[in-house]
């Protein structure tokens, strides 16, 4: 999937634990993959984006498993920017990122 522009979709996260530290990492290390400029927010609030490559800004968000959030990316790789950080926020990612989410407490 990939594409040119912006691109925006709503995930929900899926990690037990929520969008803690070490999924954020995972995140902010697959969002330096892109050269698209990645931003979330919380569904609901449209003014409230932060940098997809800061991990203290997405931890920010606050984001408990359950959690509906927006994903944007703008530049040429921004579409598949986007679906592979919803991957991870949904658990559909293979391998160590989706580890690194997932799964259940204990």
């Amino acid at each position: 999937m990939s594409g040119d522009g912006r691109c925006e979709r709503v995930f929900t996260v899926h990690a037990e634990l929520g969008l803690h530290a070490r999924p954020a990492g995972v995140f902010v290390m697959i969002a330096k993959r892109f050269s698209a400029q990645i931003e979330v927010a919380r569904e609901g609030s449209s003014d409230d984006w932060v940098d997809g490559r800061s991990i203290l800004s997405l931890l920010s968000l606050a984001a408990s498993r359950g959690t509906r959030l927006r994903v944007r990316a703008d530049g040429s790789d921004a579409a598949d920017a986007v679906e592979a950080l919803g991957a991870l926020l949904e658990g559909r990612e293979a391998g160590p990122e989706s580890a690194a989410g997932g799964g259940t407490a204990g």
